[in-house]
C-alpha cells in the first residue's frame, strides 16, 4: 500500500521560465526548457552543472521568486494535499513558505536593525512557533553554528560574509519545513564552520525533510546528496547516484 512516506515531497513537471530583457531591444531570454524531477521526504537531491546552467533559477521558480512561464510545481504540505506552487496567489505563496517551504541562499536577506537570535527567532514563529520556543530553538542553532553569544544581540549589518550565512541557515532550518532549498549556503564559510553546517544540513534529511540544494563544492555534495541533477543550458542532461554523475564533472572545486 502506498504512503506518504515514498510520495514526493516536490513534483516539477515541464517547467520553463524565460525572462524579457526589455533594456535590450526586449530580448527574450529561455533560462529553463521543461524541467522534470521530483523530490522525495528525506532525499537530498543536488543540481550540478557550470554557472549560467539555470540551477539557481530552478530554485527561485519553485520558491515563487519567479514566477514561472510554463510549467508545474506542486508540492505535498504536511496535511498530504498537493498544491501548484506555479498557479497560487501571492497570499497563498506567503502563507507555504512560512509553513511549509524553506530557501536558503548565500546573502542574508533580513531587517538591518535585528540581532541574529531575534532574526531565527522569527523565522520559527513564522512557521508557527510560539515566541519563546522560537528563541529557545533560535540558541540552540546558533551555538550550533559556531555564532558566538556576544554577537546574538548585534545588528546583522556587523557581521562578517560567515557569519550572515550561517544566520541565514539557522533561520532557513528552524523548525524544518518539509522542503528545503539551499542556493550555495556555505559558500562563505570556513572549514570548521563548513563542517557545522553540513552536519546540520545531514540532519535535516534523516528527519524527513527534503532538499534541493545548489553547491558547487563536489566533496559537499557527494556528502550530501542521495541524486544528482546534472543541468546545462536550462535542461537536465543527466541524473543518478553521486559518484556516477560527480565522476564526469571537471573544474569544480572540491
Amino acid at each position: 500500500m502506498t504512503t506518504d512516506l515514498v510520495l514526493p515531497v516536490l513534483r516539477v513537471r515541464g517547467l520553463r521560465k524565460h525572462f524579457i530583457l526589455h533594456n535590450v531591444d526586449g530580448r527574450r531570454v529561455d533560462a529553463l526548457h521543461g524541467i522534470d524531477l521530483d523530490v522525495l521526504p528525506g532525499e537530498h537531491l543536488a543540481l550540478a552543472g557550470s554557472s549560467g546552467a539555470g540551477k539557481s533559477t530552478l530554485l527561485r521558480c519553485i520558491y515563487r521568486t519567479y514566477l514561472p512561464s510554463e510549467g508545474e510545481v506542486h508540492l505535498r504540505l504536511t496535511t498530504g494535499h498537493e498544491v501548484d506552487l506555479a498557479t497560487l496567489s501571492d497570499a497563498e505563496m506567503a502563507g507555504v513558505r512560512g509553513s511549509e517551504l524553506g530557501y536558503v541562499s548565500q546573502f542574508l536577506r533580513a531587517e538591518p536593525r535585528r540581532g541574529p537570535l531575534d532574526i531565527v527567532a522569527r523565522a520559527g514563529v513564522a512557521r508557527g512557533m510560539d515566541l519563546s520556543d522560537a528563541r529557545d530553538a533560535a540558541a540552540i542553532a546558533l551555538k550550533r553554528l559556531n555564532i558566538d553569544e556576544a554577537l546574538w544581540d548585534v545588528y546583522a549589518t556587523v557581521l562578517s560574509g560567515g557569519e550572515k550565512q550561517r544566520v541565514n541557515l539557522a533561520a532557513g532550518t528552524i523548525s524544518p519545513p518539509r522542503l528545503l532549498l539551499l542556493d550555495e549556503p556555505v559558500s562563505a564559510l570556513d572549514p570548521s564552520n563548513r563542517e557545522a553546517a553540513l552536519d546540520l544540513i545531514a540532519d535535516l534529511t534523516s528527519h524527513g525533510v527534503g532538499v534541493l540544494a545548489v553547491f558547487h563544492d563536489l566533496e559537499a555534495m557527494e556528502r550530501l546528496a542521495t541524486r544528482v541533477v546534472l543541468m546545462a543550458d536550462g535542461l537536465i542532461s543527466a541524473q543518478g547516484p553521486p559518484t556516477q554523475i560527480l565522476s564526469t564533472l571537471t573544474g569544480v572545486s572540491r
